[in-house]
């Protein structure tokens, strides 16, 4: 700074790099804070969400008859043919 700068601007100065320091400091403290807390959960259980079912649903299956089929099968190398 010059010696022509006012008590106001050195003022100014001092302050602007005072909050960014302290912005960069916090900033750091999240993100760290964040990235141990990711990894807690060692079982892949996450608090508030519910536990996962260890099956799927059951199959569904419906007997189609000849004609369905055969329309089926058109359609197919219909989609197909587009390839």
């Amino acid at each position: 700074m010059s010696e022509h700068d006012s008590i106001l601007q050195l003022t100014g100065a001092v302050l602007l790099a005072l909050a960014a320091g302290a912005w960069t400091v916090g900033l750091i403290r999240v993100l760290r804070r964040g990235r141990a807390e990711a990894s807690w959960p060692a079982a892949g259980h996450l608090p508030g969400l519910p536990q996962q079912q260890d099956t799927g649903p059951d199959l569904e299956a419906v007997d189609l008859t000849p004609a369905e089929r055969a329309a089926f099968a058109r359609l197919v190398r219909r989609l197909s043919e587009g390839h």
